[in-house]
């Protein structure tokens, strides 16, 4: 199995979801990032080692495939892993045996094996990042997790599940999140995707004194434009209340009219915006 998808859309989180929700769940779950491993200890993480079989090796060391035995091994950034590892990996799959380094008997193990990347995999392979056998032998099955820009109807459920999380963290009673505040979470762009989105709940159910999450918690930088297309450039001479003006026409464009969103994009009270309505002569073209 592989799961695609830009870094930080929940990869992990998946797997693990569906090892819990497999006929493995009983089993060992264990995970390993590629791209983390020094190149010259990751046959001993993925196969294990005997004493004495380097310097150093003191004691014997299972590796990944033998603690995941029966159950589920995770293999994250796999396109970062050496193509001759690869290699020895698919052995081990298609033989369902590891040899540990300095052993001289093979070791039986059934593991599914669940590859991770965060590249187009056409391209991979085509760099020689990926085997295109080991992609064949792993591409049974494939998941691609859209990034969270392009699925923001997940944003409620996934604000709940961090908030619940956090309330046990830091022992708060936070029971939901305020509209103004969602529409605010809904108007980023989140590059950094579930990772990002996690960091900023968590920021602001740490700032939270309510038992609702408001806009007031969110990072200051949830409060500023999100778009490039949103920015304009400001000629040298141009007056204060000129460059507001022109900010809060382009920022209420940019989000259709809608003045919650509007007033967390620009960090202002409802109040403060209509007034400033008011003040340029936009308050009947924005109604």
């Amino acid at each position: 199995m592989i799961i695609t998808g830009e870094s930080g859309t929940g990869k992990e989180l998946a797997a693990r979801k569906i090892h819990d929700k497999s006929p493995r769940h009983s089993r060992p779950y264990v995970a390993i990032n590629c791209a983390a491993v020094p190149e010259s200890l990751i046959e001993s993480e993925l196969f294990g080692h005997e004493r004495g079989a380097f310097t150093g090796a003191d004691r014997r060391h299972e590796g990944c495939f033998e603690r995941a035995n029966g159950g589920s091994l995770m293999l994250d950034e796999i396109t970062e892993m050496r193509p001759d590892m690869q290699a020895k990996m698919l052995r081990a799959l298609e033989q369902r045996t590891i040899l540990r380094l300095g052993a001289n008997k093979e070791t039986p193990i059934d593991v599914r094996v669940i590859a991770a990347t965060n590249r187009p995999l056409a391209q991979a392979i085509r760099e020689g990042r990926l085997r295109e056998d080991v992609y064949y032998r792993l591409s049974v099955f494939m998941i691609d997790l859209p990034p969270l820009r392009a699925r923001l109807e997940d944003l409620p459920l996934l604000a709940e599940y961090f908030i619940q999380q956090f309330n046990r963290e830091y022992s708060k009673n936070i029971q939901g999140i305020d509209q103004e505040c969602l529409e605010a979470l809904k108007a980023r762009r989140w590059h950094g995707n579930i990772r990002e989105f996690r960091n900023v709940i968590e920021r602001a159910a740490i700032e939270c004194r309510t038992t609702r999450l408001s806009a007031a918690d969110l990072p200051a930088a949830l409060h500023h434009l999100d778009n490039g297309e949103s920015a304009f450039l400001v000629p040298p001479g141009s007056s204060l209340s000129e460059v507001e003006r022109e900010l809060i026409v382009r920022t209420l464009a940019s989000v259709g009219g809608n003045k919650a969103r509007a007033c967390a994009m620009l960090g202002m009270s409802r109040r403060n915006l209509y007034n400033r309505l008011v003040k340029y002569g936009l308050h009947k073209t924005a109604d």
